[in-house]
């Protein structure tokens, strides 16, 4: 993967946004050091699997670019994500995922498990929370996945392989979210199933749901 500025470069520019709005310790600074080829690779792999046109270098393969919104969101997402995994690092993953509400405006929450092909689209005002993500999941502005209370009992989506979300829809509670979804903009779902295969308008329980060969 083609990168538009040096390794060390990209970890100079992350310390120095985390040091404009948080207290970084030299300790901070090792971990940071020792998780950047990890968290590259993450994002090699996720990158390969975009046509984004973006994310093509000139020679043909793929390239990070800090200056592409998503692509560093998703870069700062993985790392918080990683940091949270190996434990014993919750202020530092704290910081970077409180990094990433502030330069891109997403809540990916460091302990939500987003699979290795994720993307996204003008992501900003989206909140992706606690669910069960399959590969290919992508999301626009102003969406929302999270939990339903019933009780004492917790609910959260289950969400199948190469769901889109497009503008300002949710995923709410218990809902098992089938293959090849999309989910129109502005619909809710609510505790209700979605068969694969499918596109859904509406709000919960009054959603409109079409098979794409009825389209």
């Amino acid at each position: 993967m083609e990168l538009t500025l040096p390794k060390e470069n990209i970890l100079k520019q992350l310390i120095k946004q985390l040091s404009n709005f948080f207290e970084i310790t030299d300790e901070d600074i090792r971990v940071l050091r020792s998780c950047i080829d990890e968290v590259l690779n993450k994002c090699e792999y996720n990158f390969e699997h975009s046509d984004n046109k973006y994310y093509k270098s000139l020679m043909g393969g793929k390239k990070f670019d800090l200056s592409h919104s998503v692509q560093y969101m998703i870069f700062l997402y993985y790392l918080s994500n990683l940091l949270y995994r190996q434990g014993g690092y919750k202020g530092l993953c704290d910081k970077v995922y409180y990094l990433n509400k502030i330069m891109n405006g997403v809540d990916l929450f460091y302990a939500i498990e987003l699979p290795p092909v994720f993307g996204a689209e003008h992501p900003l005002g989206s909140v992706m929370g606690r669910a069960k993500y399959g590969e290919g999941f992508f999301f626009y502005q102003g969406c929302t996945v999270g939990g339903t209370r019933k009780g004492e009992q917790l609910y959260y989506p289950q969400i199948g392989k190469n769901v889109k979300m497009y503008a300002n829809s949710s995923i709410l509670g218990k809902c098992d979210i089938g293959d090849n979804v999309q989910i129109g903009a502005g619909c809710i779902v609510k505790n209700q199933d979605i068969p694969s295969d499918s596109i859904v308008f509406g709000q919960s329980p009054n959603l409109i749901i079409k098979k794409y060969d009825t389209i």
